[in-house]
Protein backbone atom coordinates (compact mmCIF):
# COMPACT_ATOMS: atom_id res chain seq x y z
CA UNK A 1 0.00 0.00 0.00
CA UNK A 2 1.30 3.48 -1.08
CA UNK A 3 1.70 6.11 2.12
CA UNK A 4 -1.92 7.78 2.56
CA UNK A 5 0.55 10.71 1.58
CA UNK A 6 0.22 9.75 -1.67
CA UNK A 7 -3.16 8.30 -1.83
CA UNK A 8 -4.66 11.62 -1.26
CA UNK A 9 -2.50 13.29 -3.95
CA UNK A 10 -2.76 10.71 -6.61
CA UNK A 11 -6.53 10.34 -5.85
CA UNK A 12 -7.79 13.77 -5.12
CA UNK A 13 -5.90 16.16 -6.79
CA UNK A 14 -4.45 14.09 -9.88
CA UNK A 15 -2.81 17.95 -10.49
CA UNK A 16 0.02 17.35 -8.37
CA UNK A 17 1.16 14.68 -11.65
CA UNK A 18 -1.41 16.42 -14.28
CA UNK A 19 -3.63 19.15 -14.79
CA UNK A 20 -6.57 18.09 -12.28
CA UNK A 21 -8.87 18.55 -15.56
CA UNK A 22 -6.62 15.85 -17.69
CA UNK A 23 -3.43 14.60 -18.83
CA UNK A 24 -0.63 12.34 -17.69
CA UNK A 25 -1.30 10.34 -14.83
CA UNK A 26 1.45 7.87 -14.78
CA UNK A 27 3.52 10.29 -12.58
CA UNK A 28 2.94 8.66 -8.66
CA UNK A 29 5.16 11.01 -6.44
CA UNK A 30 4.62 13.38 -4.25
CA UNK A 31 5.60 16.81 -4.87
CA UNK A 32 9.21 18.27 -3.81
CA UNK A 33 7.99 19.06 -0.37
CA UNK A 34 5.36 19.01 1.94
CA UNK A 35 4.53 22.51 1.76
CA UNK A 36 3.80 22.21 -1.85
CA UNK A 37 1.63 19.09 -1.32
CA UNK A 38 0.12 21.12 1.29
CA UNK A 39 -1.10 23.91 -0.86
CA UNK A 40 -2.37 21.33 -3.56
CA UNK A 41 -4.97 19.69 -0.26
CA UNK A 42 -5.99 22.92 0.79
CA UNK A 43 -6.70 24.12 -3.19
CA UNK A 44 -9.58 25.96 -2.62
CA UNK A 45 -11.12 24.64 -5.88
CA UNK A 46 -11.40 21.49 -3.93
CA UNK A 47 -13.94 22.71 -1.66
CA UNK A 48 -16.44 23.17 -5.14
CA UNK A 49 -16.78 19.28 -5.45
CA UNK A 50 -15.77 17.83 -2.17
CA UNK A 51 -18.52 20.28 -0.04
CA UNK A 52 -16.85 19.61 3.12
CA UNK A 53 -19.33 21.58 5.09
CA UNK A 54 -21.96 19.84 3.53
CA UNK A 55 -20.06 16.94 4.26
CA UNK A 56 -19.44 17.29 7.97
CA UNK A 57 -23.09 18.06 8.58
CA UNK A 58 -24.55 14.87 7.49
CA UNK A 59 -22.10 13.04 9.21
CA UNK A 60 -24.46 14.07 12.51
CA UNK A 61 -21.68 14.62 14.68
CA UNK A 62 -22.41 15.07 18.43
CA UNK A 63 -20.22 17.01 20.87
CA UNK A 64 -18.05 15.35 22.91
CA UNK A 65 -17.77 12.29 20.36
CA UNK A 66 -14.32 10.81 19.13
CA UNK A 67 -13.94 11.25 15.38
CA UNK A 68 -11.10 9.00 13.54
CA UNK A 69 -9.91 10.43 10.17
CA UNK A 70 -8.13 8.00 8.12
CA UNK A 71 -5.68 9.16 5.80
CA UNK A 72 -5.94 13.00 7.38
CA UNK A 73 -2.98 14.55 5.55
CA UNK A 74 -2.98 17.88 6.62
CA UNK A 75 -6.20 18.13 8.26
CA UNK A 76 -8.66 19.07 5.24
CA UNK A 77 -11.15 17.54 7.23
CA UNK A 78 -9.84 17.03 10.56
CA UNK A 79 -9.82 20.45 11.42
CA UNK A 80 -13.44 21.35 10.86
CA UNK A 81 -14.03 17.98 12.76
CA UNK A 82 -12.60 18.92 15.52
CA UNK A 83 -14.72 22.18 15.38
CA UNK A 84 -17.87 19.86 15.37
CA UNK A 85 -16.92 17.76 17.96
CA UNK A 86 -15.83 20.58 20.69
CA UNK A 87 -13.75 20.83 23.14
CA UNK A 88 -14.75 17.98 24.86
CA UNK A 89 -14.28 15.75 21.61
CA UNK A 90 -11.17 14.56 20.08
CA UNK A 91 -10.27 13.60 16.46
CA UNK A 92 -7.49 11.16 15.81
CA UNK A 93 -5.86 12.30 12.60
CA UNK A 94 -4.65 8.82 11.69
CA UNK A 95 -1.91 9.21 8.58
CA UNK A 96 1.41 7.06 8.38
CA UNK A 97 3.59 9.97 6.83
CA UNK A 98 5.01 11.76 9.72
CA UNK A 99 6.04 14.82 7.58
CA UNK A 100 2.84 15.58 6.53
CA UNK A 101 1.15 15.13 10.77
CA UNK A 102 3.81 17.36 11.29
CA UNK A 103 2.67 20.10 8.91
CA UNK A 104 -1.39 19.34 10.26
CA UNK A 105 -0.20 19.68 13.86
CA UNK A 106 1.26 22.93 13.39
CA UNK A 107 -2.23 24.16 11.36
CA UNK A 108 -4.04 22.86 14.43
CA UNK A 109 -1.74 25.09 16.37
CA UNK A 110 -2.65 27.58 14.44
CA UNK A 111 -6.31 27.29 14.72
CA UNK A 112 -6.10 26.40 18.72
CA UNK A 113 -7.73 22.95 17.80
CA UNK A 114 -6.22 21.58 20.89
CA UNK A 115 -8.42 18.31 20.48
CA UNK A 116 -6.67 16.91 17.14
CA UNK A 117 -4.24 13.94 18.11
CA UNK A 118 -2.12 12.80 15.36
CA UNK A 119 -1.83 8.93 15.16
CA UNK A 120 1.37 7.64 13.49
CA UNK A 121 -0.49 4.23 11.60
CA UNK A 122 1.17 1.37 9.57
CA UNK A 123 0.17 0.57 5.87
CA UNK A 124 -2.02 -2.19 7.16
CA UNK A 125 -3.26 -1.17 10.52
CA UNK A 126 -5.06 2.65 11.53
CA UNK A 127 -3.76 1.90 15.24
CA UNK A 128 -7.08 2.92 16.91
CA UNK A 129 -7.50 1.15 20.64
CA UNK A 130 -10.42 -1.06 20.70
CA UNK A 131 -14.54 0.67 21.35
CA UNK A 132 -12.18 3.88 21.22
CA UNK A 133 -14.03 5.56 18.39
CA UNK A 134 -17.74 6.73 17.73
CA UNK A 135 -17.35 7.36 14.10
CA UNK A 136 -14.20 6.36 11.39
CA UNK A 137 -14.17 9.07 8.48
CA UNK A 138 -12.85 7.87 5.73
CA UNK A 139 -12.27 10.16 2.23
CA UNK A 140 -10.82 9.69 -1.27
CA UNK A 141 -8.12 7.08 0.37
CA UNK A 142 -10.05 3.52 0.71
CA UNK A 143 -9.59 2.79 -2.94
CA UNK A 144 -5.68 2.24 -2.31
CA UNK A 145 -5.91 0.56 1.00
CA UNK A 146 -4.31 -2.94 0.20
CA UNK A 147 -6.68 -6.10 1.79
CA UNK A 148 -9.44 -3.88 2.39
CA UNK A 149 -11.92 -6.41 4.00
CA UNK A 150 -9.02 -7.08 6.38
CA UNK A 151 -8.70 -3.57 7.31
CA UNK A 152 -12.04 -2.43 7.77
CA UNK A 153 -12.30 -5.70 10.34
CA UNK A 154 -9.58 -3.36 12.45
CA UNK A 155 -11.72 -0.29 12.38
CA UNK A 156 -14.50 -2.38 13.68
CA UNK A 157 -12.78 -3.28 16.55
CA UNK A 158 -11.89 0.27 17.10
CA UNK A 159 -15.26 1.25 16.98
CA UNK A 160 -17.38 1.92 20.17
CA UNK A 161 -21.17 0.39 20.48
CA UNK A 162 -23.32 1.99 17.80
CA UNK A 163 -20.52 3.56 16.29
CA UNK A 164 -20.21 4.13 12.57
CA UNK A 165 -18.03 4.30 9.41
CA UNK A 166 -18.01 7.06 6.89
CA UNK A 167 -16.59 6.25 3.63
CA UNK A 168 -16.38 8.65 0.30
CA UNK A 169 -14.83 7.82 -2.84
CA UNK A 170 -14.86 8.43 -6.35
CA UNK A 171 -17.92 6.54 -8.26
CA UNK A 172 -15.88 4.37 -11.07
CA UNK A 173 -16.95 6.21 -14.30
CA UNK A 174 -14.85 8.77 -16.05
CA UNK A 175 -14.99 11.81 -14.01
CA UNK A 176 -12.86 15.16 -13.95
CA UNK A 177 -11.52 14.78 -10.62
CA UNK A 178 -9.78 11.54 -9.14
CA UNK A 179 -7.68 8.53 -10.49
CA UNK A 180 -7.82 6.51 -13.41
CA UNK A 181 -11.11 4.20 -13.78
CA UNK A 182 -9.79 1.49 -13.53
CA UNK A 183 -7.94 2.44 -9.95
CA UNK A 184 -11.46 3.37 -8.80
CA UNK A 185 -13.69 0.73 -6.46
CA UNK A 186 -17.40 0.54 -7.52
CA UNK A 187 -20.10 1.46 -4.51
CA UNK A 188 -20.81 -1.69 -5.10
CA UNK A 189 -17.75 -3.56 -4.54
CA UNK A 190 -17.19 -1.14 -1.09
CA UNK A 191 -20.55 -1.98 0.23
CA UNK A 192 -19.94 -5.98 -0.47
CA UNK A 193 -16.35 -5.31 0.83
CA UNK A 194 -17.96 -3.75 4.32
CA UNK A 195 -20.17 -6.63 4.36
CA UNK A 196 -17.39 -9.67 4.59
CA UNK A 197 -15.78 -7.40 7.60
CA UNK A 198 -18.75 -7.55 9.76
CA UNK A 199 -20.64 -4.11 8.93
CA UNK A 200 -23.82 -3.09 7.27
CA UNK A 201 -25.22 -0.25 4.99
CA UNK A 202 -26.76 2.05 7.75
CA UNK A 203 -27.11 5.02 5.34
CA UNK A 204 -26.12 6.80 1.76
CA UNK A 205 -26.30 10.11 0.94
CA UNK A 206 -26.03 11.31 -2.21
CA UNK A 207 -25.34 15.45 -2.77
CA UNK A 208 -21.51 14.55 -3.97
CA UNK A 209 -21.56 15.31 -7.65
CA UNK A 210 -18.55 12.82 -8.19
CA UNK A 211 -17.99 10.56 -5.34
CA UNK A 212 -20.59 8.04 -3.42
CA UNK A 213 -20.90 8.77 0.51
CA UNK A 214 -21.94 5.79 2.68
CA UNK A 215 -22.13 5.07 6.47
CA UNK A 216 -21.92 1.85 7.75
CA UNK A 217 -22.41 0.12 10.79
CA UNK A 218 -20.99 -3.22 12.85
CA UNK A 219 -23.92 -6.11 12.40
Amino acid sequence: MRTLLSFILTAAFPSAAQNIHGGDYSKHHTPGSSHEYAKMLEDPERDAWQKPHEVVEALDIRPGWTVADIGAGTGYFALRLAHRVGPQGKVLAVDIDSEILAHLRQRAVEQKATNVEEVAAAEDDPRLRPASVDLIFICDVAHHIDKRPAYYKLLAAALKPGGRVAIIDFHKRPLPVGPPEKMKVAREETIREFEQAGFRLAGEKTFLPHQYFLLFEAK
